[in-house]
């Protein structure tokens, strides 16, 4: 069984500028003569200078492209991760809130799960759930299949909000259903158990197998046990 849910740290998030900025690699094509490579963009070339360790290059282009008139909310998110990671001279928290807000603002769902993570580790202070459960709302909502299960958790486990199982099924179900292993076995699970869901053994089943095809190394087990009630 995957775990319910877990928040790295930030020097350890997978969410790193490299990975989330766009890519500056050009499709190859087959032909004769290649096409010219399209020059990478300022954006293209703070996340080189980044991935090469040339931090204050870096440091410089995000916060150029983050002042202009049209910020990219992108550079303002990587900024902001820069001040998280502490990776700039003089890193806040505070000034790292206000650009993934503003990121957030510009339609960056990635900048809505930083800011769960902000507030879920007190980054700020203490942590305010409350505060991390409405931001992975947000992300949940528009489809973020690892901010849908952040929120199943607070539900399931009454983090930042009263304990609805209710809602604790609908989201495990919806990042179930974006393929989310975790959510997948713990659905099966609480169609098993009847909590949140009506119990339904054939449901429960049909999560686990779907879990365990996927990768789940507790899902057999439990198909076998299911099959032996059901005498299949």
């Amino acid at each position: 069984m995957q775990p319910i849910h877990t928040f790295s740290l930030w020097k350890k998030t997978v969410w790193t500028a490299a990975l989330l900025a766009l890519s500056s690699s050009a499709a190859l094509h087959a032909q004769e003569t290649p096409a010219p490579e399209t020059p990478p963009t300022p954006l293209e070339r703070a996340v080189q200078a980044y991935e090469a360790g040339e931090l204050k290059t870096a440091a410089r282009a995000f916060t150029a492209l983050s002042a202009q008139a049209r910020p990219l909310p992108l550079a303002d998110y990587n900024l902001a991760m820069m001040h998280l990671r502490e990776e700039l001279p003089k890193p806040s928290a505070r000034r790292a809130e206000r650009l993934l807000k503003r990121a957030a603002a510009g339609g960056l769902v990635r900048a809505e799960l930083a800011l769960a993570q902000l507030y879920e580790q007190g980054l700020l202070g203490k942590p305010d759930l409350a505060k991390a459960k409405e931001w992975n709302l947000r992300a949940a909502k528009r489809g973020s299949s690892e901010a849908q299960v952040a929120l199943a958790t607070a539900f399931y486990l009454g983090r930042g909000t009263p304990a609805d199982p209710e809602q604790a099924a609908h989201w495990y179900r919806e990042a179930a259903k974006a393929g989310d292993v975790g959510a997948q076995y713990l659905l099966g699970s609480m169609y098993e158990s009847g909590y949140g869901v009506p119990a339904d053994l054939r449901l429960a089943r049909y999560w686990y197998d779907i879990a365990a095809r996927n990768g789940d190394e507790g899902a057999p087990y439990k198909i076998k046990a299911i099959d032996a009630q059901l005498g299949n």
